[in-house]
């Protein structure tokens, strides 16, 4: 009997992108940096990751792994588990009527 082996990523034609809880995200981010007055490029400097990609993280366009998740709590200052609460406040604001 031969051992099945784990292979990384997701079964091919499967997505993990959902527009509703990337915008969520990148709204928590984006509300999270301006109110430290903070600019992206700087920002994205002390995160470690690149302003472009940032960018597209607050606008939803991508949606973050958990590694990177917490590389933008950390240089945010709060912990992911506030971006995290910010994001559901954003989710239950835009599906509110």
């Amino acid at each position: 009997m031969q051992k099945s082996t784990i292979q990384p990523g997701r079964p091919s034609g499967t997505s993990t992108y959902e527009s509703e809880s990337a915008s969520a995200f990148g709204k928590a981010v984006r509300a999270a940096r301006v109110a430290q007055g903070v600019a992206q490029d700087e920002f994205a400097s002390r995160a470690s990751i690149s302003r472009s990609h940032m960018g597209k993280i607050e606008r939803g366009e991508h949606v973050p792994t958990l590694p990177l998740i917490l590389k933008i709590s950390t240089a945010l200052g709060i912990s992911a588990a506030d971006l995290m609460t910010a994001t559901e406040r954003n989710l239950r604001a835009d599906t509110d009527p």
